[in-house]
């Protein structure tokens, strides 16, 4: 069993200061930068683009996992890999040809992510889990932090776990919405791999402390 990853959401943070972000979480002892980008059109509201990512990019240390929230992701795939996008997530809702979505993205040298909206069925990945390098379960619904947890998550995690079971898939699990730490431990447990955590790291009194805090107790 691998160790929880924690991928801090840079969503939460302080844009005046984000180069000082960026230098706390690249000194904590969290493993990704989770990269939220909205078009205001696939969710109700819009985050950041290009620009700010290679700004990011810059400064980063630790790979960049990127969610993109928009409609049409398949024009922008060469872009984020030039960009230096580690992983790339793109909605299954907003993908009518998955399977092709996944080759682009991995033909670019990324991995290729898909993620499902609270309401979508982790049985319609059953035939692309094999091609899925990592799915974020949505844990509130998309388009704005801060939002409480949902409770259904836990058994959509263990369901989906049971299917990348079955196929003998090896996709990552990677949850994003409302993790803090009373329910941290219990998403690990029913099977997830990565937490993204955004206002709950950003909004604490000691950031780097929170982070450490939430690796230690689902190590």
């Amino acid at each position: 069993m691998n160790k929880s990853m924690i991928a801090p959401s840079l969503l939460a943070s302080d844009f005046a200061n984000l180069q000082q972000e960026i230098e706390m979480v690249n000194q904590s002892d969290a493993d990704w930068f989770h990269l939220d980008v909205m078009d205001g059109v696939f969710v109700p509201n819009i985050s950041f683009g290009m620009p700010v990512i290679q700004a990011i990019a810059k400064h980063a240390k630790k790979p960049l996992d990127t969610h993109l929230m928009i409609v049409d992701p398949d024009r922008y795939i060469k872009t984020f890999a030039d960009l230096g996008v580690h992983n790339l997530s793109v909605h299954y809702e907003a993908c009518p040809h998955l399977h092709r979505t996944l080759q682009a993205i991995k033909a670019e040298g990324m991995k290729a992510g898909v993620a499902i909206n609270p309401h979508t069925s982790v049985k319609l990945l059953e035939d692309t889990i094999q091609d899925i390098d990592l799915v974020i379960v949505m844990s509130v619904n998309p388009g704005f932090g801060g939002q409480s947890f949902i409770e259904n998550t836990y058994q959509k995690v263990a369901d989906l776990k049971e299917l990348i079971l079955k196929k003998n898939a090896s996709t990552l699990i990677e949850i994003d919405g409302g993790v803090n730490a009373n329910n941290a431990k219990m998403l690990i447990d029913a099977g997830a791999d990565v937490l993204v955590a955004g206002s709950f790291v950003f909004k604490s009194d000691n950031p780097t402390e929170t982070i450490k805090k939430l690796k230690e107790e689902t190590a």
